[in-house]
């Protein structure tokens, strides 16, 4: 089984409202020296096998067509590595 991580934002040229009402919110909370504050939307997908180039092919056509709206976001899928097993 393999986890595939698609990570959406919306375009620099968009607005972010709620980005800027962090930013905002930001030095009421005490924390100083941010300027910027984009959000996102990061969607975690478990592939049953292997994330190979088909399975690749069919998530980016879904993030394309369903994860995203390609007019006003980006996005980018990656295959994340598996988590190292624990010692017991």
């Amino acid at each position: 089984m393999a986890r595939v991580v698609v990570d959406v934002m919306l375009k620099p040229e968009i607005l972010d409202p709620q980005g800027q009402a962090v930013l905002t919110a930001l030095p009421r909370l005490g924390v100083a020296g941010i300027v910027g504050v984009r959000q996102g939307k990061r969607f975690e997908l478990e592939v049953d096998g292997e994330a190979d180039a088909d399975a690749l092919a069919r998530i980016e056509q879904l993030a394309a067509s369903l994860l995203a709206n390609p007019v006003i976001e980006d996005y980018v899928v990656r295959v994340e590595p598996a988590p190292a097993a624990q010692p017991r």
